[in-house]
């Protein structure tokens, strides 16, 4: 059985009143951040000319809806938060800047995560330069951007048990196919047991916008979800 052995917390700290001119530095710092990006560059263009290549451009990011840039082939899961409408605002963008599979599991993007808080707003200041109208970013009134999705270490400590877990599976099969099957509704079975413990608190939490699965993760305690994560990953 394998433990968990991460945890996640996503925060920004408040912003106060800015001017539009300088609603980047209130962010971060876009000259460092642009220092930090070059991480990125190799999978995501930006900028005048940008293209498509690994990943899709990043001009434009900050409000535009989750996996909507033509000519780009999204992951499934990309495809599915375009379907339950997710918006690139700060609080998402910094999530899945931080870890990717808090957001969207089976990304394709294959990245660990930006751990530090003040790499995230410095890169994430670089990027609104490239965006015309971003959302989410005051310009005369103060707004406090904060969300936190923290999986304590008793959390992550949680053996899930499988038998507990196929009791409450019933539920969950309604709707999706136990063959792991994605076919409208995405698959569930045979996930790794941290990213099916992840996407779960994310939609507890609300960071996933999906409302029935938002309610779904509420009704769960810590250990309903461990026991569901335990059966779908080792089904016979």
């Amino acid at each position: 059985m394998r433990r968990f052995a991460f945890a996640c917390a996503l925060a920004l700290a408040p912003f106060g009143a800015v001017h539009a001119e300088e609603e980047a530095e209130a962010l971060g710092d876009a000259t460092r951040g642009e220092q930090l990006y070059r991480a990125c560059i190799g999978c995501h263009q930006v900028g005048e000319g940008a293209q498509h290549d690994k990943g899709p451009s990043l001009n434009d990011l900050f409000g535009r809806r989750a996996g909507s840039m033509e000519g780009f082939e999204y992951s499934a899961g990309l495809k599915r938060a375009f379907a339950d409408g997710m918006v690139w605002d700060i609080e998402h963008l910094n999530a899945y800047l931080e870890n990717p599979k808090v957001l969207v599991s089976r990304t394709n993007m294959d990245y660990r995560g930006m751990k530090k808080p003040q790499d995230r707003r410095d890169v994430l200041a670089y990027l609104r330069t490239f965006s015309a109208s971003p959302q989410d970013i005051p310009e005369s009134e103060p707004t406090a951007l904060a969300y936190n999705v923290e999986l304590t270490p008793e959390i992550l400590a949680i053996v899930g048990d499988p038998e507990y877990g196929e009791y409450l599976a019933s539920e969950c099969l309604t709707c999706h196919q136990i063959n792991g099957d994605d076919d409208g509704i995405p698959g569930i079975a045979y996930w790794y047991e941290e990213d099916f413990v992840i996407a779960m608190h994310a939609y507890k939490q609300k960071l996933r916008p999906h409302p029935v699965m938002q309610m779904m993760a509420g009704r769960l305690s810590d250990e309903e979800i461990a026991a569901l994560a335990a059966y779908f990953a080792n089904l016979e």
